[in-house]
């Protein structure tokens, strides 16, 4: 028969914690809390960290372009909130189309915040929608002028439904995939 000898590891980074696991890249015996799951086994968090990087493409001034081609098009495509209901169906390919947009401006490079700055640019062009209906709830309350709030605040509504389902279906089709 063969001894087998279990020797007692403990975690690289919190040297008081034994553990069993290592990591499947570098080998690094790793404990519960530096352990990260991904898709081919646990890695310790050095090693997602550098693959992370290999992914990350984008440079500086892919941001700026990601922000200029998604705000005015966010707002030329903010008639679709005048259809009313119909902007439940034709937001999210609004959305989709701008973030394809973005990614053929931005040649497919990927960052971390590329998405986050494309959403906030969409947000951002959809200010002018917006504004139309919050003057004529300020008016209404403060004035006196320009009709009642309610209808200010229904005026709201499609626009409002633009924004959230067009910015929502634009942050998750370029966010694509993340290693946490």
């Amino acid at each position: 028969m063969t001894e087998t000898t279990t020797e007692t590891l403990y975690c690289a980074n919190h040297p008081q914690t034994p553990t069993a696991l290592r990591c499947n890249k570098c080998g690094k015996p790793i404990c519960s809390k530096c352990a990260v799951l991904t898709p081919v086994g646990y890695r310790c968090k050095d090693c997602v960290r550098g693959q992370q990087q290999i992914f990350e493409t984008a440079l500086w001034y892919d941001y700026l372009i990601a922000a200029v081609i998604a705000a005015p098009l966010a707002a030329l495509g903010s008639f679709v909130a005048a259809l009313g209901f119909f902007t439940i169906f034709l937001a999210p390919v609004v959305g989709g189309a701008i973030a394809e947009l973005v990614r053929a401006g931005v040649r497919r490079r990927r960052g971390r915040y590329l998405s986050l700055v494309a959403a906030g640019a969409f947000g951002l062009g959809c200010m002018p929608l917006l504004l139309g209906p919050l003057l004529v709830v300020g008016l209404s309350l403060f004035g006196g002028v320009g009709g009642s709030a309610a209808r200010g605040l229904f005026g709201l509504l499609w626009p409002m439904v633009y924004t959230v389902i067009g910015v929502s279906t634009l942050y998750a089709r370029l966010r694509g995939i993340s290693i946490k």
